[in-house]
């Protein structure tokens, strides 16, 4: 029983140390709560790109042009992201986790409910697409700080042979995101016409986002923080400027950790986003589903993904992140042979399975990422750290994901989509053979990778 005790006890809050402030349910749920919060703002936005924005704020004309600029400020919140690391990650770093992650929430927020208050292109013309973009930046910022915040927040508090389980609890909030965007969009466009949701009924999930912020700073004011960072503080270990001292102790971890999530951010755009898109264009040009029939198929994806992200935590946990992330990586490339097949097969049981095998790989690579990321870095400069390989990650394989993939499947067809995804695959697949085996680091010391 002894024993059992001591292994539950998080890193930094051995006997000698205060015991732990922050119990086991409310690091799931203050984790969980706020990127489930912020990833429903994220996906609000990308279904309106693909339903919406096109639309109402760009000029009439070409439809597919309006597609592509919808998702060229689609792209603008991934430029942000990286900077949002960087100004979120320094105060992360300088004053600690729990404020940085409550300022996060509220960036992503305000943006989010104030692109449900924006008139369109008929009314104020240029301006709209404008502040649409300005808003998305304000996005992109918030989301930049509160990935790595949560991530710490989960594998700080968590026991060291149960890191990667803790981190998968941020990573849940991924699919419960998106499962809660696309499900108020499924209840809005099944009960009123297309006019009225044209007309109003697209605000309401932007505007249903002030509730669930209210709820995501309750929760979150109520933390205490983490007992590396607090050890880190103590002891004086902290960082006067995170930010150069990360690129002067750790820009190799940077690197690796920015090409090791590239395939996971171009697997989720494809298999989302994108296929939101290409699925709901009439043929030729897509599949022909009209919106609500794809947006289930979609759903009963993301339940897989939900599913398979804690399955990868445990199983990370007992074998080594590298290992499972190797294999994953590895099955996505293939799955980048049969993907274009799938879709374009005209059998709507094979759309599903495309969908359910390309989501099921996401949660596979992306539940091990919140352990490993943070893994790589000392805590000095670990919510920097974590926080820019994460949104680099973001502005390399997800910025252009969308766009890119819109335009080779016009140009060339689905097979080159398909070998967009094999390539993000055999990058990815280059960083992990590069990369060590972090299970076993303590997260109170500077890891080998960093030094």
């Amino acid at each position: 029983m002894a024993t059992h005790a001591a292994e539950e006890v998080p890193e930094g809050g051995g006997a000698a140390d205060a015991p732990p402030v922050n119990g086991k349910g409310r690091v799931i749920v203050a984790s969980l709560v706020g990127t489930s919060i912020e990833f429903y703002d994220f996906y609000v936005y990308a279904t309106a790109a693909v339903l919406v924005f096109p639309h109402l704020f760009f000029p009439e004309g070409d439809a597919t042009a309006a597609t592509l600029q919808s998702f060229a400020t689609f792209a603008i919140a991934f430029i942000a992201r990286p900077f949002g690391s960087m100004l979120f990650g320094h105060f992360g770093d300088r004053i600690g986790r729990k404020a940085t992650l409550v300022a996060s929430l509220l960036t992503m927020g305000v943006s989010t409910v104030l692109i449900g208050l924006l008139p369109g292109y008929a009314q104020i013309g240029v301006a709209a697409p404008l502040l649409l973009a300005l808003c998305r930046f304000g996005q992109g910022l918030g989301l930049g700080g509160e990935w790595g915040g949560a991530a710490l927040l989960a594998t700080e508090n968590a026991p060291r042979r149960k890191r990667a389980l803790y981190g998968t609890f941020p990573q849940l909030g991924a699919p419960i995101g998106f499962f809660l965007a696309n499900g108020v969009f499924l209840a809005l466009t099944s009960t009123m016409s297309d006019d009225a949701f044209l007309a109003w009924g697209w605000r309401v999930p932007f505007l249903l986002s002030a509730v669930m912020i209210v709820i995501g700073l309750w929760v979150r004011l109520k933390l205490h923080e983490t007992p590396a960072f607090t050890k880190a503080r103590e002891s004086g270990r902290i960082a006067r400027l995170p930010l150069v001292e990360v690129f002067k102790t750790s820009t190799g971890a940077i690197v690796l950790g920015t090409l090791i999530m590239v395939a996971t951010y171009v697997l989720f755009y494809l298999t989302t986003v994108f296929s939101m898109s290409y699925g709901t264009a009439p043929e030729p040009g897509g599949l022909g589903y009209s919106y609500t029939p794809f947006l289930l198929m979609l759903l009963v994806g993301v339940v897989f993904f939900g599913l398979f992200t804690p399955v990868a935590g445990l199983i990370a946990d007992r074998y080594g992140r590298r290992p499972v992330l190797i294999a994953t990586t590895a099955a996505i490339l293939l799955f980048g042979l049969v993907m274009g097949p799938m879709l374009d097969s005209g059998s709507t049981a094979l759309v599903q399975l495309c969908l359910i095998l390309g989501l099921s790989l996401m949660g596979l690579t992306f539940g091990p990422m919140g352990a490993l990321l943070p893994e790589l870095f000392p805590t000095n400069v670990r919510y920097s750290g974590a926080s820019i390989a994460y949104n680099l990650g973001g502005l390399v394989g997800a910025s252009l994901a969308p766009y890119a993939a819109t335009w080779l499947a016009a140009e060339y067809g689905l097979w080159a989509v398909g070998g967009y995804l094999i390539a993000s695959a055999a990058v990815t697949l280059a960083a992990l053979l590069l990369a060590r085996e972090t299970r076993d680091d303590s997260l109170d010391e500077t890891p080998v990778s960093a030094r």
